[in-house]
């Protein structure tokens, strides 16, 4: 959340060790989004009837007459889990150390299981002036949905008659976590959800769930009218993702100062649980992104935050180079194992016809991008990006393109990640992540930027509507041994168009320890 000129980061943290356990709220703060000092632990597992075996996800709310709460969901000493409110204990104090919690708690589930029941949302105020927030529970008949609670206060809250979203999930019996729920647009003032903005109702709003078994971000796009609670969504299909590859448990806010709305992710490690316990530590918040409806209104677009370019130094430039079939091009010049590339391919329009049909069958892009990952040479693709490449190419990473057709006026084109070689070292995941790019290749370039950092790989594929995380661990191409290439194994020759490369200079972060005594 921004409150008072300040950034607060609140995320699960274990005080005692590297792996899950013993959750608590850690709390850090920044002026500017990049870099952050570690303040006070926020919420620990103090209370038996909260929160004694941990305190899991939740939300920070902003509330009239700017004061500030948090909801989160502790669990108790039953096991159960339960919503918990938490409040500053000082506001004067500009680094909100110090939280109080309340032992009010009137979201007793009665038809839900009580060991399945979490995740508050950042609550939204109507013109009623009642707010609401959202949480994923298991019903007793063995479905998850998002429930929705009213409070006229923020300390009694009440489950609504009303099920906006239960019909879109009725049939669900996957474990549905981390729900969000906000307005989106193509400004970036459209994510506006404050108790302030009453015209937020007739923008687009986004419902978006975490999937835990298979750890995937979907969401879906609809109207939401508060006096009708309903919220209608353009698809019965949570089809579209936040982002396609090793990104969890996302949660957005609202930037006032800079009027837009962030998103980040939870960039879970690879490695084995030994592994995390050898290097003491597991687990990153992805970069943070700026969240808006693309120009066609059909999905999400993401892209870096602005500030991140404050830490690009080294520059090189690359235009009009040709790939041929085969063709490898190192870019040099910056250091690639930290660095932010971005480049646009273009393609001869006229030679369209020739691209590979379409398979109807191709209907799950990672399964396609796994099949034909990229070292399957194709027509037009796999083109694109090695990073974190040994100078042998025994291990790298591709961040490629395909185009397909699907007749000779429609051709879909897919971006993957492949990590199947990012590493010689056994016993990784290695998975193939991929996803179709909502893009004609006849009317625009082929747009790619990627952040890279050690072992983490995040791409933006045609200017933020499919972006892929990847995580891989490099045994050779580490650091100053890092390379970064551009590719084509195509038998239709593309050309980078433009490409831009920055080697990345370190955040800064500090752990204010005299602030742990106080």
């Amino acid at each position: 959340m921004y409150y008072k000129g300040v950034y607060h980061l609140f995320y699960q943290y274990n005080p005692r060790g590297p792996i899950w356990g013993n959750i608590a709220w850690a709390h850090s703060i920044s002026y500017n989004l990049i870099d952050w000092d570690h303040v006070d632990i926020a919420l620990s597992p103090t209370d038996p009837e909260l929160d004694i075996n941990g305190c899991f996800s939740g939300s920070t709310t902003l509330l009239q007459d700017d004061k500030l709460a948090i909801l989160y969901t502790g669990k108790n000493c039953r096991n159960h889990q339960v919503q918990n409110l938490a409040t500053p204990v000082n506001l004067s104090d500009p680094f909100l150390r110090e939280w109080t919690k309340s032992s009010l708690n009137h979201m007793t589930p009665n038809d839900i299981d009580p060991t399945e029941f979490r995740d508050p949302t950042t609550a939204w105020l109507g013109p009623d002036n009642m707010w609401r927030t959202a949480i994923g529970a298991k019903m007793v008949t063995g479905k998850w949905v998002p429930l929705l609670y009213t409070s006229s206060d923020f300390k009694h809250w009440t489950r609504s008659t009303k099920t906006p979203f239960g019909l879109l999930l009725e049939n669900n019996e996957l474990v549905l976590e981390c729900v969000d729920f906000f307005p989106v647009g193509i400004n970036g003032s459209d994510g506006d959800n404050r108790y302030s903005n009453k015209d937020q109702y007739k923008k687009k709003f986004a419902l978006k769930v975490s999937f835990q078994h298979n750890e995937r971000e979907c969401y879906v796009l609809g109207q939401y009218s508060l006096e009708k609670e309903e919220f209608k969504a353009e698809s019965s299909d949570f089809n579209f993702r936040i982002d396609y590859g090793k990104f969890y448990a996302s949660k957005s806010f609202y930037d006032p100062e800079k009027k837009r709305r962030v998103v980040w992710g939870w960039i879970m490690e690879s490695e084995s649980r030994a592994d995390d316990i050898k290097k003491g530590w597991s687990g990153l918040m992805s970069f943070p992104r700026t969240i808006v409806l693309s120009k066609s209104g059909k999905q999400l677009v993401q892209w870096p935050i602005k500030e991140i370019e404050k830490l690009r130094g080294e520059e090189v430039g690359v235009h009009n180079k040709e790939l041929y079939f085969g063709s490898i091009f190192e870019i040099s010049g910056i250091t690639p194992s930290q660095a932010d590339v971005e480049v646009s391919f273009q393609i001869d329009v006229d030679e369209l016809r020739e691209a590979e049909p379409m398979d109807p069958s191709w209907v799950d892009p990672q399964v396609l991008c796994d099949e034909k990952n990229a070292s399957v040479k194709g027509i037009f693709g796999p083109f694109g990006l090695k990073v974190l490449a040994s100078e042998d190419l025994s291990e790298q990473t591709s961040i490629f393109f395909r185009i397909f057709k699907i007749n000779d006026n429609e051709y879909k084109v897919v971006i993957g990640s492949d990590q199947s070689r990012s590493s010689l070292r056994d016993g990784l995941n290695k998975t193939t992540y991929g996803a179709f790019l909502d893009l004609d290749p006849r009317l625009e370039k082929i747009t790619l930027r990627t952040l890279i950092d050690h072992s983490i790989v995040e791409s933006f594929g045609g200017e933020g509507r499919s972006c892929i995380t990847a995580r891989v661990y490099p045994r050779l191409a580490i650091n100053k041994a890092a390379h970064l290439y551009a590719f084509n194994y195509g038998t239709k020759s593309v050309k980078i168009f433009n490409l831009k490369a920055w080697s990345v200079n370190n955040a800064q972060f500090v752990t204010r320890r005299e602030e742990r005594n106080h």
